[in-house]
């Protein structure tokens, strides 16, 4: 994930900052406790693809 990129998006619900997890090739949004998949290099920023983080995965 190209951390300029990073930078710039920002989560489609909140518009806070989206953290990078490395290990599921996801972008968490720790406010609103969403996952958004990255697919083929490409992060999907909708809420219907997100998956919600269980209070463990937010720690």
């Amino acid at each position: 994930m190209d951390h300029r990129l990073l930078e710039i998006i920002a989560c489609p619900v909140c518009k806070g900052k989206l953290h990078f997890d490395k290990d599921n090739h996801e972008l968490i949004c720790k406010f609103d406790r969403l996952a958004y998949p990255i697919k083929d290099g490409i992060p999907v920023l909708l809420e219907p693809e997100a998956r919600t983080l269980s209070a463990e995965e937010v720690m």
